[in-house]
């Protein structure tokens, strides 16, 4: 099955069983989309990491409307090395975006710079949300709202208030 028609049908399978992220679904889009070269890690995984440097991947709309807890935004597009050089090269990095897509590909930015601790988070803040973890706005106060990225990848958090803007 091509590219193309997979996710096709990865985004019908997701409509039409209201998936969770962690689900058969969202493992195949992840085993096809995301870089294998990040380790992975999970929500509680991150809960127990002392020392743990978070950055956000998304785009900085994305980011202003939620994100998690003391998240410093990196952004994706415009993401620049020089807004990480304060960040020691053996820091217990995090990176997330919305399903961990962009994120893994900015762990490899980061890896062939030089640091030695860099995880993706399996379902980023997707994921962090569906399993009812808090997300916090600009102001640093909880919030239900969640950027959605898009209404295709929207589908895949199950919580909360979706945003498009």
């Amino acid at each position: 099955m091509n590219r193309f028609l997979f996710l096709i049908f990865i985004m019908f399978l997701s409509k039409t069983t209201n998936a969770q992220v962690k689900s058969k679904a969202f493992d195949s889009l992840l085993n096809v989309m995301v870089t294998k070269s990040v380790p992975m890690v999970g929500c509680e995984d991150i809960k127990k990491m002392k020392n743990v440097v978070l950055l956000d991947t998304r785009e900085k709309r994305e980011y202003e409307v939620s994100h998690l807890k003391d998240a410093r935004w990196v952004g994706f597009d415009k993401f620049d090395m020089k807004n990480v050089s304060s960040i020691p090269k053996d820091a217990n990095i995090v990176v997330y975006c919305s399903i961990g897509v962009r994120s893994g590909k900015i762990g490899e930015k980061l890896i062939q710079a030089g640091y030695k601790n860099v995880h993706n988070f399996y379902g980023s803040i997707f994921e962090w949300v569906n399993q009812g973890n808090p997300v916090y706005d600009m102001a640093g106060k909880p919030t239900n709202k969640i950027h959605g990225y898009n209404w295709k990848w929207g589908v895949w958090c199950n919580k909360g208030e979706k945003v498009y803007e």
